[in-house]
């Protein structure tokens, strides 16, 4: 292979890895770019989990075998079949070095386990190069070819480092753009989600409620004594009491699979639910409100739900669930309410929820803006 065809292979695959989306777009693309880049039919991606002490395949791309699948769930092997990856790999680098890839045929006297894989899948050679990153193995790429195919030579071995490079600099870039992405949509105080994170969720649940009815829930907290904490005991304690809260809302969030557990700011944080009963969240808000009220500092919590699991009435928009769950809360916290409020089970939480703002003795609720004329506000009537 020319060493312009190479080099616009590895532009191919660079650009390829740029342009993916998500993790599993981006494992296929380096696989399928490395298949293609050294002539193969077959390409795998595996990272070196070293505290379980097992590679484990994030992706199988091009001509699989039987019984193979394109991201195995469960395809791993104890890396003590495999010592390359972690003994002597390392001697080889360890002076300043680059690790080399290597070739293995499937007629080779030693039936090491890539060998027997090899046999077993009607393969005759592949090439494996480690995947370093940061200083260290973080896994292997590897390619194979059909029993039959010419068998990969030294240089083609040494392209493979090559291409292993360049899918580790695309993993560090991936790495680095997660952690950008983590930072947006995460509270730097408590770590859980912040209110950006919220309304991405929020808005991406509401169309699964008008796609298939799923159900959406919103539970709505104001931790109670914050500022007499901060007054008393001074900011430090009173981040302490947030950051305690927010564990115990993390807890008491896990119960309900796949919820979000969020800070909104300041002392106000939330849940957001799609999938479970309301009675299901509300059994965890009441399970909140108790923990909360066992905290060493603060006063407890003021809790509102709203869910269309209850009579709610219609729901166009997201910001009418805030509003709903947010003047159940309100109500909680007049009320010095020990227990959650629930929007379509207490008689007073949707009449305050669609009140316009100046007749209502609350602060605004949050981000709702001022109201329209009654029936032509951006939401319809009042109620909707």
């Amino acid at each position: 292979m020319g060493e312009d065809v190479r080099l616009r292979a590895v532009v191919a695959l660079a650009q390829a890895m740029a342009a993916a989306h998500t993790p599993r777009e981006f494992w296929r693309a380096a696989a399928l770019g490395a298949r293609d880049a050294l002539g193969g039919h077959f390409a795998a991606l595996s990272v070196w989990e070293r505290d379980r002490g097992r590679l484990k395949v994030l992706v199988n791309a091009g001509e699989r075998a039987v019984g193979e699948e394109e991201f195995p769930d469960a395809e791993t092997y104890p890396v003590h079949q495999f010592p390359e990856i972690t003994e002597f790999l390392h001697a080889q680098w360890a002076g300043g070095g680059e690790p080399d890839a290597w070739v293995e045929t499937a007629g080779d006297r030693v039936p090491t386990g890539r060998v027997t894989g090899l046999r077993k899948r009607g393969r005759g050679c592949c090439v494996v190069a480690p995947i370093v990153l940061h200083g260290r193995a973080w896994g292997e790429l590897y390619v194979a070819r059909p029993a039959g195919a010419p068998v990969f030579d030294r240089h083609d071995a040494d392209f493979a480092a090559v291409l292993a490079a360049v899918v580790a600099a695309g993993i560090a870039q991936a790495e680095r753009l997660e952690e950008v992405r983590k930072l947006a949509f995460t509270d730097p105080l408590t770590g859980l989600a912040n209110r950006r994170a919220v309304d991405t969720r929020l808005d991406e649940a509401i169309e699964r409620y008008r796609t298939d009815g799923s159900v959406v829930s919103l539970v709505v907290c104001d931790l109670n004594g914050l500022k007499r904490v901060n007054d008393t005991h001074g900011h430090a304690v009173g981040d302490r009491l947030l950051e305690r809260f927010g564990s115990v809302l993390s807890r008491c969030g896990a119960m309900l699979p796949g919820a979000l557990s969020a800070r909104l700011g300041g002392d106000e944080f939330c849940l957001v639910s799609v999938g479970p009963t309301a009675d299901e969240v509300v059994a965890v808000a009441d399970e909140l409100c108790v923990r909360a009220g066992e905290l060493e500092l603060g006063e407890g919590v003021a809790c509102g739900v709203a869910s269309t699991g209850d009579p709610i009435g219609p729901l166009k928009s997201a910001r009418r669930l805030f509003r709903l769950a947010d003047a159940a809360q309100y109500q909680a916290k007049a009320a010095r309410s020990v227990k959650p409020v629930v929007a379509g089970r207490d008689g007073t939480v949707i009449p305050l929820a669609d009140a316009p703002p100046g007749a209502r003795d609350r602060r605004r609720f949050r981000d709702a803006p001022p109201a329209a004329p009654e029936g032509r506000g951006p939401e319809g009537p009042p109620g909707q």
